[in-house]
């Protein structure tokens, strides 16, 4: 049995902060703070992001304040059938991908019943007035007291699930996951997104409800201030954990899950977009979704190059893909930086990499395909064995590569691949989530009984036809580059491709080996060893232990840091995988 030292809720520590931790706590704060103010009549704005559960929460505010008007103000959305209409052309009839909307919350709004609302408000008796729910900001009044209540995207797909809520000015909450999550993405959290940024800056208080038993609230200028401080030292998010169709037993093992699962497929060790961060304070342990990193602490968090390429986006992730006693992963291709633009809105593609943690003597990766092969007669027999349910022969037009561990695949948009069954892939990527197109699932259902969507059209379109045999071996198998060694240490350039924006080294070490950001984010892995240390030359953080298979993040204001075997790790050699992003390849990745 492994013994586990996998970290499933690391923290950030803060100081001189303070909170309230649970709904006692948080009326003392509030009542306080609006009998501070002298006006007759005092507003408070709940403004609440996508997924929040609001009825709770306005339950417990009116035992807090039992003579206060409540006004939801979702009842000045749009009819949802307009709604219906206005986000189709983001949302789409495709079952998988849509188009980034450019559309803004007040869109969904009916002006004239949030004026109407205002008017209400300001001619009340009440000599309070909470205003509450996804858009409450906007209610053109001003107001005394603003609360935002946030939420992280990986607890609002659970909440999908569990169909506890729906989607933005929607009913449907019984919606298949797969509709509700595409809505999100492409509309709900980019809406919802924007006005944050706009004004999480000037909110009197943040609230924690993720945990909805266990609410916790901080003052908006302590979570900015904290967010500072995040920035100034090595830190990692929450990782995140889903079962698959294909899914194996390494991570319940490495990073000690509930053995009960069937499987998990993959494990999310670094999406800020989607994980989150817990800051503790110095009394409550806060969650805050780690993609308001990335809002607030642009500059300091990826360094001034990557954000004026990127804005306010964290562009690599890192994930693992298990298939250890699993099944292959679906026969897949990502679509070309132009194709991604043109159909999907997003501004890049994910180009990636698979570097193989683990892998049996009978491990394989199909990669690339098989020279003189006819594209015609391929995207043929993928059909028929769509339309007709039969069998698509892979091995006929993929070339297929035995794999060992510490192999490092390269895989540049438009080249074909899948990771076969037991292995467990570190994969290294470019961030615009979701645009995989699989092109054949070996005959199986997803874990809801259901086939897995197929996306034909849209991967003929991307899959790069001379990317053969000699190609691939040549070019994206196994690409490593010596760059230097000391005393204890090596250093190997692993990838990725060329035509990527994402550099990754590899570190083989049984001493300490200096770092530098270079003034941009790095994102490292500990691939080989049971600890390691990460320390500031001039003390400037406190030291930071990583356990193996751990990812995490080094801001690029951090500059200089270390990283040496540690605790039962010293005497032996260790190895991370780091990643980060080629100043000179970011010309064609601008999206300011």
């Amino acid at each position: 049995m492994y013994n586990s030292n996998f970290d499933k809720f690391p923290e950030v520590i803060v100081h001189g902060y303070n909170g309230a931790m649970g709904w006692n706590e948080i009326a003392e704060e509030l009542s306080a703070n609006l009998k501070s103010h002298s006006k007759k009549q005092v507003v408070c704005k709940l403004e609440c992001y996508h997924g929040v559960l609001i009825e709770p929460i306005i339950e417990q505010l009116k035992l807090i304040f039992p003579d206060a008007v409540f006004t939801d103000v979702s009842t000045a959305l749009l009819p949802a059938e307009k709604l219906e209409k206005m986000i189709y052309p983001f949302v789409t009839d495709d079952p998988v991908f849509g188009y980034l909307t450019p559309l803004t919350l007040p869109d969904f709004f009916d002006a004239e019943a949030l004026e109407s609302i205002a008017e209400k408000t300001v001619s009340s008796s009440a000599a309070c007035t909470i205003l509450y729910g996804t858009g409450a900001s906007l209610v053109p009044v001003t107001a005394d007291l603003l609360i935002y209540a946030d939420m992280p995207r990986w607890e609002i797909q659970l909440r999908f699930r569990r169909n506890e809520i729906a989607n933005l000015g929607a009913d449907n909450k019984q919606d298949a996951f797969a509709y509700q999550y595409k809505r999100a993405f492409f509309v709900d959290w980019r809406v919802c997104d924007k006005l944050k940024r706009t004004l999480l800056g000037s909110c009197d208080y943040i609230l924690d409800t993720t945990h909805p038993d266990q609410p916790k609230m901080v003052t908006g200028t302590a979570l900015l201030q904290a967010l500072q401080q995040v920035v100034n030292r090595p830190f990692r998010v929450v990782p995140f954990f889903d079962p698959g169709p294909w899914g194996g037993q390494w991570l319940k093992e490495v990073c000690d899950l509930k053995k009960d699962e069937k499987n998990f497929a993959w494990g999310f060790d670094c999406v800020p977009e989607e994980n989150s961060l817990l800051i503790r304070f110095d009394h409550i342990l806060f969650e805050t979704p780690s993609i308001n990193l990335v809002f607030f602490q642009t500059e300091a968090l990826l360094g001034p190059t990557v954000e004026q390429a990127f804005g306010a986006e964290f562009p690599i992730r890192f994930d693992f893909l298990d298939t250890m006693e699993g099944g292959n992963l679906s026969l897949q291709v990502h679509p070309l930086k132009e194709y991604i633009r043109e159909k999907f809105g997003m501004p890049y593609t994910q180009d990636e990499s698979y570097y193989f943690l683990e892998a049996q003597e009978n491990s394989f990766v199909y990669l690339g395909l098989k020279e003189n092969i006819q594209p015609a007669e391929m995207m043929s027999e993928l059909e028929a064995a769509q339309e007709k349910e039969g069998w698509f022969d892979a091995d006929k037009y993929v070339e297929k590569w035995p794999i060992q561990k510490h192999d490092h695949i390269l895989i540049p948009a438009g080249t074909i691949h899948c990771s076969g069954a037991n292995s467990v892939v570190l994969e290294i990527s470019a961030t615009p989530y979701i645009f995989t197109f699989k092109l054949w699932d070996w005959g199986r259902m997803g874990l809801d009984g259901k086939p897995r969507p197929i996306s034909l059209e849209h991967g003929k379109q991307a899959i790069q036809w001379d990317r053969t045999t000699e190609w691939t071996r040549t070019r994206i198998m196994n690409q490593f580059e010596p760059i230097g060694e000391g005393d204890g240490w090596k250093e190997e350039r692993t990838g990725l491709h060329k035509e990527s924006f994402i550099e990754t080294r590899r570190h083989w070490f049984s001493k300490k080996v200096n770092h530098h950001t270079g003034n941009v984010v790095n994102v490292i892995n500990l691939i080989e060893g049971r600890e390691v240390i990460v320390e500031s030359p001039t003390g400037a953080f406190d030291p930071f232990i990583i356990h193996y298979a751990e990812t995490f993040i080094v801001p690029a204001s951090v500059g200089a840091y270390t990283i040496r075997p540690y605790g039962a790790a010293e005497g032996s050699t260790c190895a991370t995988l780091k990643a980060f992003v080629r100043e000179e390849n970011l010309i064609d990745y601008r999206i300011n």
